[in-house]
């Protein structure tokens, strides 16, 4: 039991004055995976609640199932790129048929992974060079990035692509359809987010120090 299911022998020994740091270190967390969930499910072709369940779920299972204490896992952004170019042509505008399709991909990519490491093949990824994983990954950053500007402006646009989808949103707010108070509510966000995010070595150092004793 201790071998496949540590997440129970770490409950076992479970300290109760953690407790208010775990709660303090899990509130933060939240509100850095949530919108970075919903915001990886709409970059990937799929409805934004989706990505909650994404980030929900494999939190709870490797809780049970995970070796280390301190690990966070949730919806990872390299994926976003593939799984939309997989799913976008595939759906055709169809949002339950996008997201059977995800779910078979999910299937799919979860048991070439446990292969992959059942036959100890991690080696492999070395062979990428730095310059395109780091281009690659900023290339997704942006593409989210991108896509979640009409959301913190209050409007919709509809179009294909990340350059054409600028062209829509700066169109859009030349045009005066901008929601104030969404924008507002959205610029709030932003705030707290990145003074949480530039947070002193200190405060750092108590959320990790939360963290490291079982959040």
């Amino acid at each position: 039991m201790k071998r496949w299911l540590p997440g129970f022998d770490t409950l076992r020994q479970y300290e109760a004055a953690s407790l208010p740091h775990d709660i303090f270190a899990g509130i933060v967390l939240a509100t850095m995976l949530v919108p970075v969930g919903i915001a990886y499910a709409t970059a990937s072709g799929l409805p934004g609640i989706y990505g909650l369940y994404a980030t929900i779920v494999p939190l709870l299972a490797y809780a049970l199932f995970g070796p280390s204490r301190i690990l966070v896992l949730g919806p990872d952004s390299a994926l976003a790129a593939i799984l939309l170019g997989v799913i976008a042509p595939l759906a055709q505008g169809d949002p339950l048929r996008a997201v059977t399709l995800a779910g078979m991909m999910a299937i799919v990519s979860g048991t070439v992974c446990v292969l992959a490491g059942v036959a100890r093949l991690g080696f492999i990824t070395e062979l990428l060079s730095k310059p395109i994983r780091y281009g690659y990954m900023n290339g997704i950053a942006l593409t989210v990035l991108i896509s979640q500007l009409p959301k913190l402006f209050g409007f919709s646009i509809e179009s294909e692509g990340p350059l054409r989808s600028l062209w829509a949103i700066v169109s859009a707010i030349l045009g005066g359809q901008i929601n104030w108070v969404a924008f507002a509510i959205g610029l709030a966000t932003l705030i707290v987010i990145l003074q949480q995010a530039g947070t002193g070595p200190s405060d750092r150092g108590r959320w990790g120090h939360a963290r490291r004793r079982g959040a």
